[in-house]
């Protein structure tokens, strides 16, 4: 792990739906937030990695960015995640790569995420917009 997640950042936020995909989180530098996921279990019928398992992932790394961004005590919601598939994954792990788009002063912030398979092949590539709200209001 490059950067560790920030002591205000609470321990618990885990999903349900990360662990059953089994996504960890592995580096927490709010420039470029890395997650994996396995591809083993998350596979469709021709086994493949499954599109809604590499959307989970782009929307856990994504939300994740946009949670360090919002700082403490800040809920954030996805408003909108378009992904492209370029190439299957078969085996191994996929690694997301997640990278903000411009900065400012917007409740809303958009971030690109690249997958790629162990061989570093692009096998997926992502936009996702979030907003952020007040602690509360989600």
């Amino acid at each position: 792990m490059t950067a560790a997640p920030p002591t205000w950042f609470p321990s618990d936020l885990t999903s349900a739906l990360d662990e059953k995909l089994g996504i960890e989180i592995t580096d927490w530098d709010p420039q470029r937030v890395v997650a994996r996921m396995p591809v083993a279990g998350n596979t469709q019928p021709y086994g493949l990695l499954h599109g809604g398992a590499t959307c989970s992932l782009v929307e856990t790394v994504g939300s994740y960015a946009a949670a360090l961004r919002a700082g403490p005590g800040g809920v954030v919601v996805g408003v909108e995640l378009n992904a492209s598939y370029v190439r299957a994954a078969t085996r191994g792990w996929v690694t997301a790569v997640c990278t903000p788009v411009g900065a400012g002063e917007s409740p809303l912030s958009t971030f690109v995420i690249e997958v790629c398979d162990d061989r570093g092949q692009l096998t997926a590539s992502a936009r996702l917009t979030c907003l952020a709200r007040p602690a509360g209001s989600a």
